[in-house]
């Protein structure tokens, strides 16, 4: 073996060549990083819009969200508050002890582990300034994966003006179903509460308009039952005493 294929510049050549595309790579990645963030924010701004209904094709998704005002929640007060500030993350938030409760097993229907004190919500305001919609985070386990979306509402916080999820790994054409145009259509207008309670959920088949539970009842998803069960109980979770509820209920008596 001449000098020149000596291992030692072997290694020297395949080190020098692994710390320049070392440098290379991290360049790229903080240069990029901005840009990644920016179209994360976006793309949750357009989920935010669509989930409620308001997204409209061809216009700036920044001009269209302008109208929609970030607030932050205590969920066990039911207050707003401003322990934190643009940029939180509630999903962050529910895995650092300090952010978050560990959820009892008995109260932990959509089985998410842990769950923020403080939550993320967003309020369109009308001409006179009260609130026409109310938009809230949700999410909980389906069948295989955990299914993080929003759920908008009317301003009486009780009529239902949108469901969308923004991330999930259910099955593509039976969990997956969850993302169909057409089973989306079938919420707004659906009620949450009936007699103080969460009744709002899905039903296995087909709802009868004619039945007297068809305000809160849902077409469940073909084939795919724990998903739909993963829904009604993120669902009765986030709407429920430990959730939302508490907010809702201030909100609508003006002692947010």
């Amino acid at each position: 073996m001449s000098s020149n294929d000596s291992i030692g510049k072997i290694l020297g050549v395949a080190l020098a060549l692994c710390i320049v595309c070392s440098v290379i790579v991290s360049t790229a990645a903080v240069l990029l990083k901005p840009a990644q963030e920016a179209n994360k924010s976006l793309d949750r701004k357009r989920n935010i819009l669509q989930s409620a209904g308001m997204l409209e094709e061809g216009r700036s998704v920044e001009e269209q969200f302008a109208v929609i005002e970030e607030r932050f929640v205590n969920l066990q007060s039911g207050q707003f508050t401003d322990t934190v500030t643009t940029g939180y993350d509630q999903r962050a938030a529910a895995k650092n002890p300090s952010q978050s409760r560990d959820v009892p097993s008995d109260e932990d229907i959509a089985k998410v582990g842990r769950q923020a004190a403080v939550a993320q919500v967003y309020l369109v305001r009308g001409d006179g300034g009260d609130y026409e919609k109310i938009i809230l985070p949700v999410h909980g386990y389906g069948l295989w994966s955990t299914l993080y979306g929003f759920l908008a509402l009317e301003s009486d916080g009780n009529t239902v003006a949108g469901l969308g999820f923004y991330d999930h790994a259910e099955t593509p054409g039976l969990g997956g179903e969850v993302d169909n145009p057409r089973w989306k259509a079938l919420w707004p207008g659906k009620k949450v509460y009936r007699d103080g309670e969460v009744e709002l959920g899905l039903k296995k088949g087909a709802v009868d308009p004619a039945s007297s539970d068809a305000d809160w009842t849902v077409d469940g998803l073909s084939g795919a039952t724990l998903t739909s069960r993963g829904v009604t109980n993120l669902i009765e979770f986030w709407l429920g005493d430990n959730g939302f509820a508490p907010f809702l209920a201030n909100l609508r008596n003006g002692e947010a």
